[in-house]
């Protein structure tokens, strides 16, 4: 420093002592600088006050050599005391110089100008809140100071502006938001307590609402969450429960909508702590917030569907997804239903304050993070529009919804339970919103088929019922079903002798609207028989499917919409079948279904009878269908009690290949004949007169039998027949009872066995060509 340079007022004296290296001298110099402004104090010498600050900003504080910069500080807090309550008009000359040795890389020199500042604040108190983001950017830069002394300064100076800030009611918390927003992103430690103990304090004040602001430093908070440090998670969590208890609180004030996307990102980390609280917030908005949230409906099942499937270990998170789970699916409405048309919103119960409620629309496109299951959000935060602070309505878009529920039931990964749940929403949309889902039916309904070879029963059933809400509901009825895979597929019912469309459920031709048969029988629309086709495909593609699941899948499909058209429409499929042996098979399950399943019993009442038309002409369908398989057809005639045209088929067997899989089949029959479905045919065995062509048809199973343990068992039932008279003459056979089905005169037996002879001309050279062409053929018996 010049030691010739002018310092005045400051005497030479004092300019010497505060470029001592001794800080007793500084601080002589700094009580004569005190007194010396109290006398420019007491004359309002504004001019001598300012120039003195100025000398020891410029010439002092800001000066290169250490000892200068020192005696500049010691000298500023000085004046600040000299000055008393005045001081708040020279603040911004005060601390500038002071803030600015913050920065210094000697640690002596910025706990001095901690001190100083110290002494400064304290003096101003509240005139300092002006000033308060410079203050606050300073000592947020001190809270991570590498020297405990500077730490432990800053410490004191800070408890000192935090005091200030709660006795004031002058606080610009719109100035300072922004500054928060920045600095609550620092990833050291130490700024992290700092920020929190912060948010604390303004939280604490009555006058401060922290709240409106909460959007602004949401993310920044769960960042901080995710410290390594326990004290500050700790400290985190406690100011995150008082943001929750507020919004609780005060539903009404909460900008819900800015903060959705927010909490859908962090509800996908894998910080448990981070996703359990994000969890919970999601929870309370949801429930809070009512259809305010349905706008970011796919966002939060992207984050919430996954959370289903953990185990034990993170139970927690588990149980309140679900909360969320369910609580998003009760604020879809058949309202939601409407066209896409603005409508009023309706007060609803879930909504504890439905007239405060903030509404936003969907963005553009998906709506935010609507459309995606990338469980990652690249673009952060600004996905979601901020909402409208208007009251308005709430539209509920699908497109995204559906969007992430098809992606996580693609996902063969995905848990158990998030599959389920998956097929409840849709479930739930299909009930809820039938015309606005069946816009995604297309693009739903081939995953909704692969779902069906899912290893869960769970899964297969809840997405069973999905399909079956497809094909049942009324939304479902055009005037065209859509193309249907393969050329022959489109069937013309009416030569199948397809029932009467008053009783049937099934449309008389491809495309005609589904019709109710009766109050018992839901609605069929065009998606019935598409998706009976496509079943039929899929077995058909997918063996070990029909193997396994088979069975399952027809007897809930069976429950699920009416056993009838279920039969029905199968049996019409597979009339066309260019797969014969595919075919037989089929034909082969259904029968047994048909047969044994507990579901089936109402129809095999109705079909045991045929006393109406509709009985008959289901009876003729099944038959056509049932010839792709000769033994399975004997049973359907011994269900219907059709005994003389069993007797006529049995005669016809002679003609046939018999493999060893031909009388696997009788022995099987022979088997089912002994269960209890058959009881009433095994008493009919008591009324010889009244019923040869039964005892006839038996007889002939039992000629076509090997010597094995069905042809003893068969022959043990027909050893108990009271009345051994088998052999009749022709004139008392006609003078059977009419309790015989041959003289029906709805049923032209005839040519059901012309056409049983048609099908399996058809299976012969379908063998024959198999041969031809190197295939192996079916094992034969050489009788």
């Amino acid at each position: 420093m010049n030691p010739e340079k002018d310092f005045a007022p400051l005497t030479p004296n004092i300019v010497r002592a505060l470029n001592d290296k001794l800080y007793e001298k500084r601080k002589v110099a700094a009580l004569e600088i005190e007194k010396l402004v109290r006398e420019f104090v007491a004359q309002n010498n504004t001019v001598q006050i300012k120039h003195v600050i100025q000398t020891l900003s410029q010439e002092f504080a800001l000066s290169q050599h250490p000892h200068s910069r020192k005696g500049g500080l010691i000298g500023l807090a000085a004046c600040s005391i000299a000055l008393g309550k005045d001081s708040g008009l020279y603040l911004k000359e005060l601390i500038e110089p002071v803030l600015t040795c913050f920065n210094d890389a000697d640690s002596r020199l910025r706990y001095y100008a901690c001190e100083a500042l110290y002494n400064i604040v304290k003096v101003a108190r509240g005139a300092v809140l002006p000033h308060f983001n410079v203050l606050f950017d300073g000592l947020s830069k001190l809270a991570a100071d590498p020297d405990p002394n500077v730490k432990s300064g800053s410490e004191l100076l800070d408890r000192l502006l935090k005091d200030i800030v709660t006795e004031s009611n002058k606080f610009d918390l719109v100035g300072f938001i922004p500054l928060l927003r920045e600095r609550i992103y620092s990833n050291n430690q130490y700024a992290r307590q700092f920020i929190i103990s912060w948010i604390l304090v303004l939280e604490s004040v009555p006058d401060i609402n922290l709240l409106d602001y909460l959007p602004e430093i949401l993310d920044g908070l769960f960042q901080i969450l995710g410290d390594n440090g326990k004290e500050i998670r700790k400290m985190c969590e406690v100011v995150l429960g008082e943001f929750l208890k507020e919004i609780k609180k005060n539903p009404s004030s909460v900008k819900f909508a800015e903060m959705a996307n927010i909490l859908v990102i962090h509800c996908q980390t894998t910080d448990d702590l981070i996703q359990l609280t994000a969890m919970c917030w999601m929870r309370e908005f949801i429930q809070l917030a009512g259809r305010v949230m349905l706008p970011y409906s796919s966002g939060i099942l992207t984050a919430v569907l996954p959370c289903l499937a953990y185990d034990d270990r993170k139970k927690s998170i588990k149980e309140v997804a679900n909360v969320c789970n369910q609580s998003l699916m009760k604020l879809v409405t058949p309202e939601d239903d409407e066209p896409d048309e603005p409508k009023p919103v309706l007060q609803r119960q879930t909504e504890p304050h439905p007239d405060d409620t903030l509404a936003k629309p969907e963005g553009a496109g998906s709506g935010g993070p609507d459309g995606s299951c990338d469980s990652s959000f690249s673009s952060g935060i600004s996905v979601f529009t901020p909402a409208s602070t208007e009251r308005a309505p709430v539209t509920l878009h699908l497109d995204g919804i559906v969007q992430v529920l098809n992606c996580h039931l693609s996902d063969m990964a995905i848990g158990m339970m998030t599959r389920i749940a998956v097929l409840k929403w849709l479930y739930h949309l299909y009930i809820k919103t039938p015309r606005k889902m069946f816009r995604h039916t297309d693009s739903l309904f081939p995953i909704l088929l692969q779902t069906l070879s899912d290893e869960s029963d769970e899964v297969v059933l809840k997405d069973l019922e999905v399909l079956a809400e497809i094909a049942s509901s009324p939304a479902g009825q055009t005037d065209d079903p859509g193309p249907l895979d393969g050329p022959d597929l489109r069937i013309s019912h009416s030569e199948l002798q397809v029932p009467t469309p008053g009783r049937a459920g099934l449309p008389t031709t491809p495309g005609t609207k589904g019709l109710e048969c009766s109050p018992s029988t839901p609605t069929m629309n065009s998606y019935f028989y598409k998706f009976m086709i496509n079943l039929l495909k899929r077995f058909s593609s997918e063996r070990k499917l029909l193997e396994v699941r088979g069975p399952f899948i027809i007897r809930q499909l069976c429950l699920l919409l009416n056993a009838e058209n279920i039969f029905h429409s199968m049996a019409d499929i597979l009339l066309r079948e260019e797969d014969l042996k595919f075919a037989s098979t089929m034909v082969h399950a259904l029968n047994t279904i048909l047969l044994t399943s507990t579901e089936l019993f109402q129809l095999r009442n109705q079909l045991k009878d045929l006393k109406t038309l509709e009985s008959q002409n289901l009876f003729c369908c099944l038959y056509r269908s049932w010839c792709h398989n000769p033994v399975t057809t004997v049973s359907l005639c011994f269900l219907t009690q059709n005994y003389q045209h069993a007797y006529d088929l049995i005669q016809k067997f002679g003609d046939l290949e018999v493999t060893v899989d031909f009388l696997t089949e009788v022995d099987k029959l022979v088997q089912l004949i002994e269960c209890p479905i058959f009881t009433y045919l095994r008493l009919q065995l008591l009324d010889v007169k009244n019923n040869p062509y039964l005892i006839k048809a038996l007889y002939g199973l039992l000629m076509l039998l090997p010597q094995s343990s069905a042809f003893q068992l068969l022959s043990h039932r027909l050893q108990c027949v009271p009345n051994p008279e088998l052999l009749q003459t022709e004139a008392s056979l006609k003078a059977a009872p009419k309790s015989q089905k041959a003289d029906s005169p709805s049923i032209d037996y005839a040519e059901l066995l012309q056409h049983f002879e048609k099908v399996q001309n058809k299976h012969l050279e379908v063998r024959h060509q198999r041969s031809g062409r190197g295939d192996p053929l079916d094992r034969r018996v050489v009788l």
